[in-house]
């Protein structure tokens, strides 16, 4: 491990800190705790590695802001991620999320899909401190940003589970790239940096550069979930091995693969998705998995993601061109160069 990774790792911890308490502050107090706001905490408190609120802290440091300043929006993006795993995990009957059951497993379907709403309505209230920290103006430029984010999330979203109900096998590689930039890239690494740029230059209007960076810095990142999700390690990845062909989601391996096999092996590929998940059987799971190895889709997947990540550096240099040279801007190219290295 280098000293850059070593200091890279420790400021994402200090930048979760932040955020993590920012977030528990606005959970109350009162009751039902058992059936909602414990939920709530416990679910902030063993979240994920916070990518997507560090981006935005550290870019409004790079261009001069403090964190201060941008710890409610950081938190609402945080919490809004938190939301759209608990719905999703329960739209894909997804089984664990970092490292243990998923939420609809431990508290049941119902009182999960209500976690969600409040962690929704938890990402209005924070951002509402912007009004006093930020001033009006700002405040508005921001939440068109929120309101764009959600929508491009939503819409991706619906892309993605319409494709598994219709079993749409016609889906091709510049669909799920399509479908990456609205699921993922918008919400995980576009808006964050544009949101933190924002905060420290009201007056900015040049944002496109953070479009192209976040753009191939997030898929860069999904592909690489989706490799992991083939051939990582429960420990290290935190999801279930193989969930995704499971659940029969059309990842650029599936349609690699598809555009790779006989006429037999579609039918029964075919047939293997129209069947809902609890009828898949882990045999034919493992065929599945083994002939995306065979056919050199999971290699085609490694090369994109590669690729989108060199990218992502070349972007990266054009959108904070203009940056404060420092640990927030080092922390940054660390962000890439973990996505990058994500498979090891």
């Amino acid at each position: 491990m280098t000293a850059s990774t070593d200091l890279f790792k420790t400021q994402l911890v200090v930048y979760r800190a932040q955020v993590v308490e920012a977030m528990l502050s606005l959970v109350p107090d009162r009751e039902p705790q058992k059936h909602l706001y414990g939920v709530i905490a416990d679910q902030l408190k063993s979240g994920g590695k916070g990518f997507r609120p560090a981006l935005c802290l550290a870019t409004a440091q790079a261009f001069g802001s403090t964190s201060d300043r941008a710890i409610p929006s950081a938190a609402a993006l945080e919490l809004l991620h938190s939301a759209f795993l608990v719905h999703d995990d329960i739209e894909d009957e997804s089984l664990y999320r970092r490292g243990r059951p998923t939420l609809q497993q431990r508290v049941g379907v119902p009182l999960a899909i209500n976690v969600g709403d409040a962690l929704n309505a938890l990402s209005a209230r924070v951002l509402r401190q912007n009004l006093g920290l930020l001033g009006p103006a700002l405040s508005a430029r921001i939440l068109d940003e929120f309101e764009h984010m959600t929508t491009e999330t939503i819409e991706g979203q619906a892309m993605e589970l319409g494709w598994m109900r219709d079993n749409e096998h016609t889906t091709t590689e510049d669909d799920y790239l399509l479908m990456v930039l609205k699921k993922t890239t918008w919400y995980s690494f576009i808006h964050p940096a544009r949101i933190g740029a924002l905060i420290a230059q009201p007056e900015r209007s040049d944002l496109a550069a953070f479009d192209r960076f976040g753009y191939f810095l997030g898929a860069a990142f999904q592909l690489w979930d989706d490799i992991l999700n083939l051939t990582g390690e429960v420990r290290k990845y935190g999801k279930e091995i193989g969930g995704d062909v499971y659940e029969g989601k059309r990842t650029l391996m599936l349609i690699h693969l598809r555009s790779s096999c006989d006429a037999t092996e579609q039918r029964r590929i075919e047939a293997f998705l129209s069947k809902p998940r609890s009828q898949r059987l882990p045999r034919e799971v493992a065929w599945l998995m083994a002939l995306m190895r065979e056919r050199g889709s999971i290699e085609h997947a490694r090369r994109a993601a590669s690729d989108f990540a060199d990218a992502a550096r070349n972007e990266l240099e054009v959108a904070y061109r203009d940056a404060l040279p420092g640990p927030p801007l080092d922390f940054i190219r660390g962000l890439v160069g973990t996505v990058a290295a994500r498979e090891a």
